[in-house]
């Protein structure tokens, strides 16, 4: 049986971001899909969540967060 990718502690990670400044926690190793772009790593598992608690702090869609302030 194989480990799924998006839960492997052992492999690394990057963090990604859509046009609205939505994250992602991405294995490294699966090519980034249209539309998102590469904002931190690759890196640890620990590490790129940790970049995304610290730098996610407002979960609303960006275009959402403009209307309403």
């Amino acid at each position: 049986m194989s480990t799924n990718p998006f839960e492997d502690n052992d492999a690394e990670y990057l963090v990604l971001t859509n046009d609205e400044n939505q994250h992602s926690l991405w294995p490294a190793s699966i090519a980034v899909p249209r539309g998102w772009a590469t904002v931190h790593g690759p890196d640890t598992r620990e590490a790129a969540l940790a970049y995304v608690d610290e730098h996610w702090t407002d979960l609303r869609p960006a275009s959402l967060a403009a209307l309403r302030g």
